[in-house]
């Protein structure tokens, strides 16, 4: 769904959507900030992603959904709470046109958060 050009910032990212789409991203960008007011945002991997000691989760715009993208350690602990998304080894697909589950996302962003906090002081 992205083109090749090299995005700076996640505005920048959000940009090139249509309206429908971006909102969507703007309410998953807005929860993940909410739950991780500390992250930094930057793009990694051509895609939106929060960094707090490390890279927290990353999305994008996909043809048919917003992909989700905590890691594989996230997806395989979360999979019963994943009901009808569908997933693989490390993504999470939101199908454009429903509500961002904000209770997945919240205990998905605490527990990398978590996870990197922990990797962070094991140094």
């Amino acid at each position: 769904m992205t083109n090749k050009f090299i995005y700076e910032t996640i505005d920048e990212y959000l940009r090139q959507f249509p309206d429908n789409i971006r909102e969507q991203l703007i309410i998953l960008r807005n929860l993940i900030k909410s739950i991780a007011p500390e992250a930094k945002e930057i793009i990694s991997w051509g895609m939106p992603t929060f960094y707090y000691h490390g890279n927290l989760v990353h999305f994008a715009a996909n043809k048919n959904h917003i992909g989700f993208y905590p890691g594989a350690d996230c997806v395989e602990l979360f999979i019963n709470d994943l009901g009808p998304y569908k997933h693989s080894k490390g993504a999470i697909q939101f199908p454009y046109g429903i509500d961002i589950p904000s209770h997945i996302i919240r205990e998905i962003v605490l527990y990398r958060m978590n996870t990197n906090i922990n990797k962070h002081f094991q140094k």
